[in-house]
């Protein structure tokens, strides 16, 4: 074997923030400007029907770091910690000699003082039946880091020995990049937020306080404070014998929408392609569709949060621009760190990944952001693996994978076991060409903080996909949905009421069983035999 080849692997991850596997120029979109992922893809392998394991930021990022899934590593929801007694596979790789590092954005615990949305307000929290796992939680909550100068996280972090954090989105993030950028600017403050913003009328998703323009300069806006940072941190890790993994984490292309400098008008909303779903007659579409129609109807002042909301062309078009500007601004990011990673020495033997932790619907049955639907635009995006040295004899990949698989493909890629307990498969049978059938089906899972589309609870759900069908069903609902995604890829025709389908999905719901039970945690083995 060639002594290259002998090397213990490097790992470079690349983590984007609501990003639908489709808003990439190597997933076939004509319109977005990213030539430095896509030349990721074209010297790795794309893989096309991937998905998460739920379409919500925390919890899937939780499921990234620890290989299982929502409901068994316990984060199901955003505005929870993650366990201290959660094993990522940053502590193994950490454990077995690498050195580890996390650029960006981490959200693994919460971030903010935001009272919960559930239950109603007046109704007493009960007395949790868990208790947390003792470490230190909370040091992600960005008025933490406000009120203190001095705060700092609790090292090594979930297996990171080395961290430069941001919080938020857009140019409202705080950590680490709101003290650096006071130390550049005197004022600084007075760059940042809607009410500091560089007017734009006519702006409909300023209006809704969605979209404004930054007067955060390009070279001080928090994604170039990841890239740039992710430069000088590879500069630190190449003085080493070790390897190393470093995470290069953006919170971008989320909303609020704040582009900064050239990239803020690079596309126009008149020349953005809508979803051909945009305004297509759906058939027996879930009762979710109409309520948030109806919302907005009935509502003219009607302001998103975070959930999914009915909006109008042209705030999809806005929506769509400025989301490739922000996308174009986080390419030319990585296209610094990639050709930092050459000019070091590094390529050679650097595995390179890359990934989203969710979708947004982005106009996508007239709809914008996400929560309580398992449409391709939420749970299918990106993950593109470049590897130098065990080069992928696949080019593109139609294998059925999810998040949970990226981390027991970077433990057997490092030469390490997964964990007992880690429900994701590897990969490397896929890569090397072995294999399409590394899973059957995937299990996709969601729990809300809200009581989304009018229901009487909090809206809990799960979905069964494999090659062919999409089944999901909805706590305590008579409706769901099932697709059949080969003769309906757009997912526009609902077969759940359909007669002659109930034969199939009762089929289906056994499969979901099936699948629900076969994802029981199994972790710690049993000690003793009685």
């Amino acid at each position: 074997m060639p002594a290259a080849q002998q090397r213990r692997p490097n790992f470079l991850l690349f983590v984007t923030d609501q990003h639908r596997a489709d808003h990439l120029g190597c997933y076939g979109n004509a319109d977005v400007r990213t030539p430095h992922i896509d030349a990721l893809a074209a010297g790795g392998c794309r893989f096309d029907d991937f998905h998460v394991a739920t379409p919500i930021c925390q919890p899937n990022r939780a499921s990234l770091m620890t290989g299982r899934l929502p409901s068994v590593h316990g984060l199901q929801m955003n505005g929870r910690e993650l366990s201290f007694g959660e094993r990522t596979f940053v502590d193994t790789l950490r454990e077995a000699g690498w050195r580890t590092a996390l650029v960006g954005k981490s959200h693994l615990q919460n971030i903010t003082t935001a009272p919960t949305a559930w239950p109603a307000a007046g109704q007493r929290l009960p007395r949790e039946s868990l208790r947390p796992f003792p470490g230190r939680y909370g040091q992600e909550i960005w008025k933490r880091w406000e009120d203190d100068p001095q705060f700092e996280l609790e090292l090594p972090y979930y297996g990171f020995e080395q961290v430069v954090l941001t919080i938020g989105h857009g140019d409202q993030q705080h950590g680490h990049w709101r003290r650096w950028l006071r130390q550049q600017v005197a004022d600084a403050d007075k760059l940042i937020g809607p009410h500091n913003a560089i007017p734009t009328p006519g702006l409909h998703l300023g209006r809704l306080g969605q979209a404004w323009r930054t007067r955060v300069p390009e070279e001080l806006h928090p994604t170039r404070f990841i890239a740039d940072q992710t430069c000088a941190m590879l500069a630190r890790l190449a003085q080493g014998e070790s390897p190393f993994f470093l995470q290069c984490s953006f919170p971008d292309p989320h909303h609020p929408f704040t582009p900064p400098g050239r990239y803020w008008d690079m596309f126009r909303p008149g020349d953005v392609s809508l979803p051909s779903t945009f305004g297509a007659d759906a058939v027996d579409p879930p009762p979710a569709l109409a309520y948030l129609r109806e919302q907005r109807r009935a509502n003219p002042d009607f302001r998103p949060a975070f959930g999914s909301f009915a909006c109008s062309e042209q705030e999809a078009r806005e929506a769509i621009a400025l989301n490739h500007g922000n996308l174009a601004h986080i390419d030319d990011g990585i296209g610094r760190v990639m050709a930092q990673l050459q000019a070091l020495g590094l390529d050679d033997n650097t595995v390179v990944m890359f990934t989203s932790d969710h979708g947004d619907l982005l106009g996508d049955r007239g709809l914008l952001f996400k929560g309580g639907l398992h449409y391709p635009a939420l749970t299918r995006v990106p993950f593109i693996w470049r590897d130098p040295v065990g080069a992928a004899v696949q080019r593109t990949s139609a294998a059925l994978a999810q998040t949970i698989d990226i981390a027991p493909t970077v433990l057997a890629r490092a030469g390490l076991a997964s964990a007992n307990g880690m429900q994701g498969l590897s990969l490397l049978p896929v890569l090397a060409g072995d294999t399409s059938d590394v899973r059957q089906h995937l299990l996709i899972e969601e729990e809300s903080q809200r009581s989304d589309f009018g229901m009487d609870r909090r809206l809990r759900m799960r979905t069964l996909r494999d090659g062919q069908y999409r089944l999901t069903v909805y706590d305590g609902q008579d409706w769901g949905e099932l697709v059949d995604l080969r003769q309906d890829p757009l997912e526009l025709r609902n077969l759940w009421n359909d007669a002659a389908a109930l034969a199939l999905r009762g089929a289906l719901a056994e499969q979901l069983a099936r699948a629900m039970l076969a994802a029981a945690d199994t972790s710690p083995y049993p000690g003793a035999a009685a």
